[in-house]
């Protein structure tokens, strides 16, 4: 049927009311998509970080999360106050550009508190064994993109060529039933952060 100009007129200016009010009815809707689950290795949302270690991390500039997520992981960790230890092992056995280019990898970050509980002879030991602290540092990096929901029942080959192993639930996680996950899902350029609380040994 066809309409008349006053109808057709009307109906216009209907549609043209409809049109911006719609739009505006979906915008909360991808806003809450946007800002909802776990992020992947190259997301800036902190949404998915989680762990009672995670008030220690920066809020602002180098180190907070937003800048980690932009970096590559080592720099990601350079800027992280809680890794400067670990960098400096990361240095010292020449694994920076391994890191760096590799994709969607996770590492088990030892916090420098986590360093502090081996003696001092252990520390020393490895820092004067390149190889062995190379093959240490090795055993805390999985060449995949490790979630949270795969830790409360995980088996993950490391870069060292071990297997390691994670349990547990909530917020709460351990790797090889001893280190805590003080914080973790922290997101990369190109990989997945997981703070533990003590240094991974591999198997001798």
């Amino acid at each position: 049927m066809a309409l008349s100009r006053t109808g057709f007129t009307t109906a216009v200016a209907a549609a043209a009311v409809a049109i911006p009010l719609s739009i505006g009815g979906l915008a909360p809707a991808a806003n809450a998509q946007s800002s909802s689950p776990s992020p992947t290795p190259t997301s800036t949302n902190s949404a998915g970080i989680f762990g009672p270690g995670c008030s220690s991390l920066p809020t602002t500039g180098a180190g907070s999360a937003a800048v980690m997520a932009k970096q590559k992981v080592v720099a990601a960790a350079t800027g992280n106050p809680l890794l400067s230890t670990l960098v400096s092992y990361v240095n010292r056995a020449k694994l920076a550009n391994t890191l760096d280019t590799s994709n969607n990898i996770t590492l088990f970050a030892p916090t420098n508190a986590a360093w502090q509980k081996l003696s001092s002879s252990q520390r020393t030991t490895l820092v004067n064994n390149p190889t062995q602290l190379k093959k240490a540092l090795e055993y805390h990096v999985v060449q995949q993109h490790v979630t949270k929901a795969e830790l409360p029942n995980g088996s993950f080959t490391t870069l060292e060529g071990s297997k390691l192993t994670t349990s547990g639930s909530g917020t709460s996680f351990k790797v090889n039933n001893t280190a805590n996950i003080v914080c973790g899902n922290i997101p990369t350029a190109n990989a997945t952060v997981y703070l533990v609380d003590t240094v991974l040994m591999p198997p001798s």
